[in-house]
């Protein structure tokens, strides 16, 4: 029996085959877009058809930022994808990765191939480009002189701060001679010495923005040595001029938005730094001032006029106890001689010679207290209150107690 396969090893092969094969990897295919379907997950399901059959497509939602416009039935597009199996079912399908209208295929690949170009130059990295500076006070403009894209940029710069200067370029955007004129554009300004430049158009078609993809502008843009803002078309439109640019902004009035300060913002912001720097001076002046206060304070107290004056003070008051102490001592020694008097006072001969008694002292001065101190004969001196007697001892008589 010859040998069998199973269904995905068919289909392996076949998906294989899709995948060795450089043409399927790589090709634009254009028809009328049928059964256009938005999943949930951001991917796009439809198919092309044309006269003779149809082709089912699928576009992953990673690669859905470079689609430019919306989906719809009936249109007639050019895909650029390739071609693989889907395994479970084993259909093929087209894998896009990028959709243009039809009509636009052979512009869209001359700008592909542009860009490829160019990055590959380095024109794009990142490095190369210059920050935009926040305040400013000249913005050059290149646009053309009549297009709404000039009047929303002045219109919002007035707004954000009517103090800045812009320098408009009038420039044609569009058509033949527009590349030109947009290089000179660059170029005078950027030798005039603006602050930044704002380079762009309002949207359009690819016809019409076409001129913002020459390489001439693009070489333009690299070489400038003032900040360019790219501002061409609306959001969803991409030039080579905005890979250049130092700074793209989605739209024009965008880029006057990125390019000029909000002046009262700026001014509130102002307000609120002096209101906080007013508080801080506040608050570290009230800190010196009672530094100032502790400092005045221990040069009073370390003065020498304080020093002497608080030495009197402390004079004054040891004085005052020594003479409180002086006189509290002196009271009480004078109560003492008080008492000593009192004691002395009873004790006294005069106070018991006037009480009726005498003193009576022998020849030789001694006090005589008994007869047998004296003979008879002998002499004796008495002494009373105011005076003395002199007395002659006649008779003894001595006293019996019982």
């Amino acid at each position: 029996m010859k040998r069998v396969y199973t269904v995905a090893q068919v289909n392996t092969y076949i998906k294989n085959m899709f995948a060795q094969d450089f043409f399927m990897n790589r090709l634009y295919v254009k028809g009328e877009v049928s059964n256009c379907k938005y999943h949930t997950s951001g991917h796009l399901y439809f198919s092309l058809k044309d006269e003779s059959g149809t082709l089912s497509c699928v576009m992953f939602a990673g690669n859905r930022k470079g689609l430019s416009f919306s989906m719809k039935e009936g249109q007639r597009v050019i895909v650029l994808g390739s071609v693989n199996v889907y395994e479970r079912t084993g259909s093929y399908q087209l894998y896009a990765r990028e959709i243009v209208l039809d009509g636009e295929g052979r512009l869209y690949e001359e700008y592909l191939r542009l860009k490829r170009e160019l990055e590959e130059m380095g024109m794009f990295a990142q490095e190369y480009k210059q920050p935009i500076p926040y305040y400013v006070h000249k913005v050059g403009i290149v646009t053309a002189p009549t297009g709404a894209a000039v009047q929303d940029i002045r219109n919002i710069a007035s707004r954000r701060n009517p103090f800045v200067q812009l320098i408009l370029y009038p420039a044609q955007v569009q058509g033949e001679g527009a590349a030109d004129s947009i290089v000179r554009g660059i170029r005078a300004l950027d030798k005039l010495g603006v602050d930044v430049l704002i380079v762009g158009r309002g949207g359009g078609s690819i016809e019409d923005l076409w001129a913002f993809n020459e390489e001439k502008v693009a070489r333009a843009i690299f070489e400038c040595r003032t900040p360019v803002i790219s501002a061409v078309g609306h959001e969803t439109d991409i030039t080579i001029a905005d890979y250049v640019a130092d700074l793209r902004a989605p739209t024009p009035s965008a880029a006057a938005e990125l390019a000029v300060a909000d002046f009262r913002e700026l001014m509130q912001r102002l307000e609120a730094y002096r209101q906080k720097l007013d508080g801080s001076f506040a608050w570290r002046l009230e800190q010196y001032r009672g530094k100032l206060k502790e400092l005045r304070g221990r040069l009073h107290l370390a003065s020498p006029r304080q020093q002497l004056f608080e030495k009197r003070m402390r004079l004054a008051e040891l004085q005052n106890k020594m003479e409180g102490a002086m006189r509290e001592c002196f009271q009480d020694r004078r109560n003492k001689l008080d008492l000593y008097i009192e004691r002395l006072h009873g004790l006294s001969p005069l106070l018991k010679l006037q009480q009726g008694y005498s003193y009576t002292e022998g020849q030789d001065g001694q006090a005589v207290t008994s007869i047998r101190q004296a003979e008879e004969g002998e002499i004796l001196r008495i002494h009373v209150t105011d005076g003395v007697y002199k007395a002659v001892v006649q008779e003894r008589q001595p006293i019996e107690r019982g």
